[in-house]
C-alpha cells in the first residue's frame, strides 16, 4: 500500500466529514490485511465471488461495501454479510435484495445508483426513473431494506468542469429526493461519489463516501 497518499487521503476528507472506501477489487487479501492493519475497515468490492472469498478469509470487523454492478441471481451470496450495496438500479434488484434480506433476518442498507455519466457503460436511474421507482405502491412494501441516498460515476474525462456539474447535479438530485420521499428519515444521507481521480471535486459537492483504490493499493 502507499501509506503517505491513504494518509493524505484521510487528512483531506476530515474537513468534510466524508468516509473512505478503500476500493480492494482485484487486491489479494494480504495487501488489504495491510490496509486494515494502518485502521481502515471499509472496503469495496466490484464483484460478487471476489467479494465472498474475502469475507471468509479477512477480519470479520470489515464493513463490506458492494459498488460494482450487482446481479439478481447474486444478491443471496452477499446477503448475509454485505455492510452497504452502493449499485442498486431497478425496483426489481431493490425487491430481490429484500427478499434476500428477509431470509436471512435482515434489514440490508442500500443507494440507489444514478446515471450521471456520458458513457454507455455505466450503469444507474435516470431521474425520472429514480422518482418513478420511489413513488411506486411495490417500494412501500419492501420492509427489509433501507434507502440511505444516492450514488453516482462521474464521466472518465479530464474536464473537471464536466465532472462537477455532474456531481452538483447528482447532489440536487440527493437532495429533491430527501425533501419529497425521505424528509422524516435521518438516515438518508449518503451521497457516494467521487474516485481516485475526481475524489476532490466530489467531496466540494456533498460526497459522504468517496471510493478510492489506486492511490492506496497502487495500478491495477
Amino acid at each position: 500500500m502507499n501509506f503517505e497518499k491513504y494518509k493524505q487521503v484521510l487528512q483531506e476528507i476530515k474537513p468534510f466529514h466524508a468516509q473512505l472506501i478503500a476500493v480492494s477489487k482485484t487486491k489479494p487479501a494480504e495487501d488489504i490485511l495491510e490496509v486494515y492493519h494502518a485502521g481502515q475497515r471499509l472496503f469495496g468490492e466490484n464483484k460478487v465471488q471476489e467479494m465472498v472469498s474475502k469475507h471468509e478469509a479477512l477480519p470479520k470487523n470489515i464493513q463490506w461495501h458492494l459498488i460494482g454492478h450487482l446481479q439478481t441471481n447474486k444478491v443471496k451470496l452477499i446477503a448475509p454479510f454485505v455492510t452497504l450495496i452502493h449499485s442498486v438500479d431497478s425496483l426489481k434488484l431493490l425487491q430481490e435484495i429484500n427478499k434476500q434480506a428477509e431470509k436471512n433476518n435482515r434489514i440490508i442498507d442500500c443507494l440507489l445508483q444514478i446515471f450521471i455519466a456520458n458513457e454507455e457503460t455505466k450503469f444507474g436511474l435516470s431521474d425520472e426513473e429514480l422518482i418513478t421507482l420511489l413513488s411506486s405502491p411495490e417500494f412501500s412494501q419492501l420492509k427489509n431494506i433501507h434507502i440511505c441516498g444516492l450514488m453516482g460515476m462521474a464521466t472518465n474525462t479530464d474536464d473537471e468542469n464536466k465532472i462537477a456539474n455532474e456531481f452538483s447535479q447528482l447532489k440536487n438530485l440527493f437532495e429533491e429526493a430527501k425533501q419529497k420521499y425521505f424528509n422524516t428519515e435521518p438516515s438518508f444521507k449518503e451521497l457516494s461519489m467521487g474516485m481516485s481521480s475526481d475524489y476532490k471535486i466530489a467531496l466540494h459537492h456533498g460526497a459522504t463516501f468517496i471510493r478510492v483504490g489506486s492511490m492506496i493499493f497502487g495500478e491495477r
